[in-house]
Protein backbone atom coordinates (compact mmCIF):
# COMPACT_ATOMS: atom_id res chain seq x y z
CA UNK A 1 0.00 0.00 0.00
CA UNK A 2 2.84 2.36 0.85
CA UNK A 3 4.53 1.68 -2.48
CA UNK A 4 1.25 2.19 -4.31
CA UNK A 5 0.66 5.55 -2.62
CA UNK A 6 4.23 6.56 -3.40
CA UNK A 7 3.75 5.65 -7.08
CA UNK A 8 0.52 7.66 -7.29
CA UNK A 9 2.26 10.63 -5.65
CA UNK A 10 5.16 10.48 -8.13
CA UNK A 11 2.77 10.32 -11.09
CA UNK A 12 0.86 13.32 -9.79
CA UNK A 13 4.05 15.33 -9.20
CA UNK A 14 5.33 14.44 -12.69
CA UNK A 15 2.08 15.50 -14.39
CA UNK A 16 1.50 18.68 -12.42
CA UNK A 17 5.05 20.02 -11.95
CA UNK A 18 8.47 19.94 -13.60
CA UNK A 19 10.35 18.99 -10.42
CA UNK A 20 11.20 15.52 -11.72
CA UNK A 21 12.51 16.66 -15.13
CA UNK A 22 16.20 16.68 -14.04
CA UNK A 23 15.80 13.17 -12.64
CA UNK A 24 14.14 11.93 -15.84
CA UNK A 25 16.91 13.50 -17.92
CA UNK A 26 19.59 11.77 -15.81
CA UNK A 27 17.80 8.42 -16.02
CA UNK A 28 17.54 8.86 -19.79
CA UNK A 29 21.34 9.17 -19.99
CA UNK A 30 21.78 5.98 -17.95
CA UNK A 31 19.32 4.15 -20.23
CA UNK A 32 21.22 5.09 -23.41
CA UNK A 33 23.75 2.20 -23.19
CA UNK A 34 20.88 -0.26 -22.68
CA UNK A 35 19.20 1.02 -25.86
CA UNK A 36 22.45 0.47 -27.76
CA UNK A 37 22.66 -3.08 -26.42
CA UNK A 38 19.08 -3.93 -27.40
CA UNK A 39 19.83 -2.65 -30.90
CA UNK A 40 22.81 -5.00 -31.36
CA UNK A 41 20.84 -7.99 -32.81
CA UNK A 42 19.36 -5.91 -35.65
CA UNK A 43 22.80 -4.46 -36.44
CA UNK A 44 24.33 -7.95 -36.52
CA UNK A 45 21.56 -9.11 -38.86
CA UNK A 46 22.20 -6.19 -41.22
CA UNK A 47 25.94 -6.87 -41.13
CA UNK A 48 25.37 -10.55 -41.90
CA UNK A 49 23.11 -9.77 -44.86
CA UNK A 50 25.67 -7.34 -46.27
CA UNK A 51 28.56 -9.77 -45.72
CA UNK A 52 26.97 -12.60 -47.74
CA UNK A 53 25.69 -10.43 -50.59
CA UNK A 54 27.21 -11.64 -53.92
CA UNK A 55 29.66 -9.41 -55.78
CA UNK A 56 27.28 -9.07 -58.75
CA UNK A 57 24.57 -7.62 -56.49
CA UNK A 58 27.08 -5.14 -55.04
CA UNK A 59 28.06 -3.99 -58.52
CA UNK A 60 24.42 -3.62 -59.61
CA UNK A 61 23.64 -1.70 -56.43
CA UNK A 62 26.59 0.63 -57.01
CA UNK A 63 25.50 1.29 -60.60
CA UNK A 64 21.96 2.07 -59.47
CA UNK A 65 23.21 4.44 -56.76
CA UNK A 66 25.45 6.27 -59.23
CA UNK A 67 22.49 6.80 -61.54
CA UNK A 68 20.32 8.06 -58.70
CA UNK A 69 23.09 10.38 -57.52
CA UNK A 70 23.37 11.86 -61.00
CA UNK A 71 19.59 12.39 -61.18
CA UNK A 72 19.44 13.99 -57.75
CA UNK A 73 22.33 16.31 -58.53
CA UNK A 74 20.55 17.44 -61.67
CA UNK A 75 17.38 18.07 -59.69
CA UNK A 76 19.36 19.92 -57.04
CA UNK A 77 20.82 22.23 -59.66
CA UNK A 78 17.32 22.96 -60.93
CA UNK A 79 16.08 23.59 -57.41
CA UNK A 80 18.98 25.96 -56.78
CA UNK A 81 18.01 27.98 -59.84
CA UNK A 82 14.36 28.08 -58.76
CA UNK A 83 15.36 29.13 -55.24
CA UNK A 84 17.50 31.95 -56.58
CA UNK A 85 14.69 33.15 -58.84
CA UNK A 86 12.24 32.99 -55.94
CA UNK A 87 14.59 35.09 -53.82
CA UNK A 88 14.83 37.72 -56.56
CA UNK A 89 11.05 37.84 -56.93
CA UNK A 90 10.58 38.24 -53.19
CA UNK A 91 13.10 41.05 -53.22
CA UNK A 92 11.25 42.79 -56.04
CA UNK A 93 7.98 42.42 -54.14
CA UNK A 94 9.58 44.09 -51.12
CA UNK A 95 9.47 40.86 -49.12
CA UNK A 96 11.75 41.09 -46.13
CA UNK A 97 12.16 37.48 -44.96
CA UNK A 98 12.71 34.04 -46.42
CA UNK A 99 12.79 30.82 -44.40
CA UNK A 100 15.86 28.62 -44.91
CA UNK A 101 16.27 25.08 -43.60
CA UNK A 102 19.45 23.25 -42.66
CA UNK A 103 19.68 19.65 -41.50
CA UNK A 104 21.71 17.39 -39.23
CA UNK A 105 21.92 13.63 -39.81
CA UNK A 106 20.75 11.44 -36.91
CA UNK A 107 20.45 7.68 -36.42
CA UNK A 108 17.66 5.72 -34.77
CA UNK A 109 18.92 3.82 -31.71
CA UNK A 110 15.71 2.78 -29.95
CA UNK A 111 11.99 2.19 -30.44
CA UNK A 112 9.23 2.36 -27.84
CA UNK A 113 7.98 -1.06 -26.76
CA UNK A 114 4.55 0.35 -25.91
CA UNK A 115 2.21 -0.37 -28.88
CA UNK A 116 0.04 2.60 -27.89
CA UNK A 117 2.93 5.09 -28.02
CA UNK A 118 4.71 5.88 -31.29
CA UNK A 119 8.08 7.20 -30.14
CA UNK A 120 11.68 6.52 -31.16
CA UNK A 121 15.08 7.46 -29.73
CA UNK A 122 17.82 9.06 -31.86
CA UNK A 123 21.52 9.62 -31.18
CA UNK A 124 21.43 13.43 -31.19
CA UNK A 125 20.92 15.60 -28.12
CA UNK A 126 21.78 18.89 -26.49
CA UNK A 127 25.45 18.45 -27.38
CA UNK A 128 24.48 18.46 -31.08
CA UNK A 129 22.12 21.45 -30.83
CA UNK A 130 18.88 19.44 -30.79
CA UNK A 131 15.96 21.09 -29.01
CA UNK A 132 12.44 20.23 -27.89
CA UNK A 133 9.89 20.65 -30.67
CA UNK A 134 12.47 20.25 -33.45
CA UNK A 135 11.08 18.66 -36.67
CA UNK A 136 12.45 15.28 -37.74
CA UNK A 137 12.15 13.76 -41.22
CA UNK A 138 13.52 10.92 -43.33
CA UNK A 139 14.28 10.81 -47.05
CA UNK A 140 10.54 10.73 -47.89
CA UNK A 141 8.83 13.17 -45.57
CA UNK A 142 8.05 14.33 -42.04
CA UNK A 143 8.35 11.76 -39.28
CA UNK A 144 7.64 13.76 -36.13
CA UNK A 145 9.13 16.12 -33.59
CA UNK A 146 11.47 15.92 -30.61
CA UNK A 147 9.62 15.85 -27.29
CA UNK A 148 12.48 15.12 -24.89
CA UNK A 149 16.16 16.04 -25.15
CA UNK A 150 19.08 14.56 -23.20
CA UNK A 151 22.77 15.30 -23.56
CA UNK A 152 23.47 12.76 -26.32
CA UNK A 153 20.03 11.37 -27.22
CA UNK A 154 16.50 12.58 -27.88
CA UNK A 155 13.00 11.12 -27.95
CA UNK A 156 10.90 11.74 -31.07
CA UNK A 157 7.10 11.61 -31.17
CA UNK A 158 5.98 10.27 -34.56
CA UNK A 159 3.18 11.93 -36.53
CA UNK A 160 1.09 8.73 -36.30
CA UNK A 161 0.86 8.86 -32.50
CA UNK A 162 -2.64 9.41 -31.14
CA UNK A 163 -1.50 12.58 -29.37
CA UNK A 164 0.07 14.21 -32.43
CA UNK A 165 -1.47 16.66 -34.92
CA UNK A 166 0.00 19.04 -37.48
CA UNK A 167 -1.41 21.58 -39.95
CA UNK A 168 -1.19 20.54 -43.60
CA UNK A 169 -2.31 21.77 -46.99
CA UNK A 170 -3.16 20.16 -50.32
CA UNK A 171 -0.59 20.88 -53.02
CA UNK A 172 -3.19 20.89 -55.79
CA UNK A 173 -5.37 23.71 -54.48
CA UNK A 174 -3.91 24.91 -51.16
CA UNK A 175 -6.78 23.60 -48.99
CA UNK A 176 -5.72 23.57 -45.33
CA UNK A 177 -6.53 20.90 -42.74
CA UNK A 178 -5.23 19.22 -39.58
CA UNK A 179 -3.64 15.76 -39.87
CA UNK A 180 -3.94 13.68 -36.71
CA UNK A 181 -2.27 10.43 -35.72
CA UNK A 182 -4.43 7.31 -35.43
CA UNK A 183 -2.08 4.91 -33.64
CA UNK A 184 -1.45 3.14 -36.96
CA UNK A 185 1.96 3.56 -38.63
CA UNK A 186 0.30 3.43 -42.05
CA UNK A 187 -2.54 5.90 -41.56
CA UNK A 188 -3.27 9.50 -40.60
CA UNK A 189 -6.66 11.20 -40.57
CA UNK A 190 -7.73 14.70 -41.49
CA UNK A 191 -9.81 16.48 -38.87
CA UNK A 192 -12.95 18.58 -39.41
CA UNK A 193 -13.06 18.47 -43.23
CA UNK A 194 -16.30 19.90 -44.60
CA UNK A 195 -18.15 17.86 -47.26
CA UNK A 196 -17.96 20.85 -49.60
CA UNK A 197 -14.14 20.99 -49.55
CA UNK A 198 -12.39 20.15 -52.84
CA UNK A 199 -10.30 17.17 -51.77
CA UNK A 200 -9.95 13.78 -53.45
CA UNK A 201 -7.99 10.55 -53.44
CA UNK A 202 -4.39 10.91 -54.57
CA UNK A 203 -3.97 14.52 -53.39
CA UNK A 204 -0.54 15.19 -51.94
CA UNK A 205 -0.28 16.84 -48.52
CA UNK A 206 2.59 18.99 -47.27
CA UNK A 207 3.17 20.88 -44.04
CA UNK A 208 1.55 24.33 -44.12
CA UNK A 209 3.82 25.92 -41.53
CA UNK A 210 0.86 27.57 -39.80
CA UNK A 211 1.50 25.87 -36.47
CA UNK A 212 4.90 27.49 -36.15
CA UNK A 213 6.50 24.13 -35.35
CA UNK A 214 7.03 22.46 -38.74
CA UNK A 215 8.57 24.33 -41.71
CA UNK A 216 6.34 24.83 -44.73
CA UNK A 217 6.46 22.54 -47.74
CA UNK A 218 7.67 19.18 -46.38
CA UNK A 219 5.76 16.06 -47.58
CA UNK A 220 3.32 14.63 -45.05
CA UNK A 221 1.31 12.06 -46.99
CA UNK A 222 -1.20 11.20 -49.70
CA UNK A 223 -4.99 11.07 -49.51
CA UNK A 224 -5.97 7.39 -49.44
CA UNK A 225 -9.74 7.54 -49.03
CA UNK A 226 -12.48 10.19 -48.76
CA UNK A 227 -15.72 9.04 -47.15
CA UNK A 228 -18.77 11.29 -47.20
CA UNK A 229 -21.54 10.34 -44.77
CA UNK A 230 -24.75 12.39 -45.35
CA UNK A 231 -25.59 12.14 -41.66
CA UNK A 232 -22.28 13.59 -40.45
CA UNK A 233 -21.15 17.26 -40.57
CA UNK A 234 -17.59 16.32 -41.61
CA UNK A 235 -15.97 13.86 -43.99
CA UNK A 236 -13.67 11.00 -42.98
CA UNK A 237 -10.37 11.42 -44.82
CA UNK A 238 -7.61 8.80 -44.49
CA UNK A 239 -4.01 9.63 -45.34
CA UNK A 240 -0.99 7.43 -46.03
CA UNK A 241 2.14 8.95 -44.42
CA UNK A 242 4.92 9.87 -46.83
CA UNK A 243 7.70 8.94 -44.38
CA UNK A 244 8.76 5.34 -43.90
CA UNK A 245 7.95 5.41 -40.19
CA UNK A 246 8.57 1.72 -39.47
CA UNK A 247 11.84 1.25 -41.36
CA UNK A 248 13.83 4.46 -41.62
CA UNK A 249 17.06 4.34 -39.59
CA UNK A 250 18.87 7.48 -40.74
CA UNK A 251 16.92 10.67 -40.12
CA UNK A 252 17.34 14.43 -40.48
CA UNK A 253 16.89 17.10 -37.83
CA UNK A 254 15.65 20.35 -39.36
CA UNK A 255 17.03 23.71 -38.28
CA UNK A 256 15.31 26.83 -39.62
CA UNK A 257 16.68 30.32 -39.94
CA UNK A 258 15.36 33.50 -41.53
CA UNK A 259 17.10 35.44 -44.26
CA UNK A 260 16.48 39.18 -44.34
CA UNK A 261 16.41 40.95 -47.68
CA UNK A 262 17.37 44.60 -48.14
CA UNK A 263 15.47 46.11 -51.03
CA UNK A 264 17.87 49.04 -51.11
CA UNK A 265 20.57 46.72 -52.40
CA UNK A 266 20.07 46.17 -56.16
CA UNK A 267 22.44 43.25 -56.15
CA UNK A 268 20.07 41.31 -53.94
CA UNK A 269 22.57 40.73 -51.15
CA UNK A 270 21.11 39.02 -48.13
CA UNK A 271 21.90 39.14 -44.45
CA UNK A 272 21.07 35.87 -42.67
CA UNK A 273 19.53 36.05 -39.23
CA UNK A 274 19.12 33.31 -36.68
CA UNK A 275 15.70 31.67 -36.45
CA UNK A 276 15.63 31.86 -32.66
CA UNK A 277 17.37 30.78 -29.51
CA UNK A 278 16.81 27.14 -30.35
CA UNK A 279 18.35 27.36 -33.81
CA UNK A 280 22.12 26.93 -33.37
CA UNK A 281 24.49 26.65 -36.29
CA UNK A 282 23.51 23.23 -37.64
CA UNK A 283 25.74 20.99 -39.65
CA UNK A 284 25.52 17.93 -41.85
CA UNK A 285 28.03 15.47 -40.38
CA UNK A 286 30.02 18.39 -39.01
CA UNK A 287 29.74 20.65 -42.07
CA UNK A 288 27.04 23.18 -43.10
CA UNK A 289 24.45 21.63 -45.37
CA UNK A 290 23.83 22.98 -48.85
CA UNK A 291 20.66 25.08 -49.14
Amino acid sequence: MVLGLLAVALVAVDNLTDWLDPVKSRLGQFALPLQWVTNVPSRLQEWGEEAVMPRVEWENENDRLRQELLIYRGQLQRMAAISAENARLRNLLNATELLKDRVLVAELIGVSTDPLTHTIVINRGLADGAYQGQPVLDDRGLMGQIIEVNEHASTVLLITDNNHALPVQVIRNGVRAIAEGTGDFRRLQLRYVSPTVDIKEGDQLVSSGLGGRFPVGYPVGEILDVHRDPGQPFMTVDVVPAANLERSRHLLLVFSEVETFTTDNPAGDREPQSGGENSPEPALDGEPADD
